[in-house]
């Protein structure tokens, strides 16, 4: 594919790692050492995932993020420009490496993440200042909390200036004020990022549904908490809808969330009402768990149109 150019449709804020991939029978517990498979290396980071998911869903993407001035960062700007996204607000930073995520991923599909930020960690309101024009011009602007909340909180101000719709994944989970959520018109969490960002226990619909008018009280416009097998739910104006999850077979669930994310904004950008892009988006991440890896296992948009017509 050939790099987009210009100004895009859905711009995405956030982190770019590299992925060290191995998997295990089950998850390691406190002190205990287990044998794994041999490692596998692809490209990952919340943020470089959910921009390759709105470009294969079919959006035009473009990236604001920092990779090091390194081997990792080289390759991280390298896939995503060969899947057509804008890259020329990606920094290099000449004395921190490129983010690192190490998963452990079980036979059970259930994984373990721990996070390097590197490079992640230097992105600046400064940077995205510079990057002014693409996210005043963009429908969607996404973001996610592996980089700085200086740069999030500022990458949503200027989308909002520029009348773009604001999607802000709260993941890693941590404490979020109200000015902050004021500046989103659509927050996607999971439910422990609920519970985290509301202090009520999220074990149900019933739980979902008051986790999401909690954050609607706090200044979201709209709500969606993603619930794994069971399904997902939706609250905004129109009120709450509880949507199914696709059933499959799980191999590994790192990036499905990302997977649900960036299809979700490619379908919004395109004009889908919540209700229609959330069932787009839970076919992508219903496929994307059938793969091992984050990146790699991100589905097409005819993938995900043909799946859809299967479950029909």
């Amino acid at each position: 594919m050939v790099a987009a150019q210009g100004g895009a449709r859905v711009v995405v804020v956030g982190s770019s790692n590299t992925d060290l991939l191995v998997r295990v029978r089950e998850l390691p517990r406190p002190g205990e050492t287990v044998l794994g498979s041999d490692l596998l290396r692809a490209q990952g980071g919340k943020g470089a995932n959910q921009a390759v998911a709105a470009a294969r869903a079919g959006a035009t993407v473009a990236f604001i993020g920092c990779v090091g001035a390194d081997g990792f960062g080289d390759e991280a700007v390298v896939a995503l420009r060969a899947e057509g996204i804008n890259c020329v607000h990606v920094r290099r930073v000449a004395d921190t490496p490129t983010g690192v995520a190490l998963i452990t991923v079980a036979t059970s599909g259930q994984n373990s993440i721990v996070v390097a930020r590197g490079a992640n960690a230097r992105l600046a309101a400064e940077d995205i200042e510079r990057a002014g024009a693409v996210l005043r011009g963009a429908r969607m602007v996404v973001a996610q909390l592996e980089v700085p909340l200086s740069a999030v909180t500022r990458a949503l101000s200027l989308a909002r200036e520029g009348g773009a719709r604001t999607l802000l994944n709260p993941a890693p989970a941590q404490p979020l004020d109200d000015d902050l959520l004021a500046l989103v018109d659509l927050l996607v969490c999971n439910e422990s990022e609920a519970e985290m960002l509301t202090g009520g226990a999220v074990a149900d619909g019933a739980g979902a549904e008051a986790a999401a008018r909690a954050l609607v009280g706090r200044g979201a416009r709209s709500v969606i908490v993603t619930r794994g097998a069971a399904g997902f739910l939706v609250l905004d104006a129109a009120g709450a809808y509880h949507g199914a999850a696709l059933e499959v077979s799980a191999v590994d669930t790192t990036g499905a969330g990302d997977a649900f994310i960036g299809a979700l904004a490619c379908r919004l950008a395109a004009g889908d009402p919540v209700g229609v892009a959330a069932r787009f988006a839970a076919a992508a991440a219903a496929l994307s768990v059938q793969r091992a890896g984050a990146q790699p296992s991100l589905p097409t948009a005819a993938a995900i149109e043909a799946f859809l017509r299967e479950r029909a």
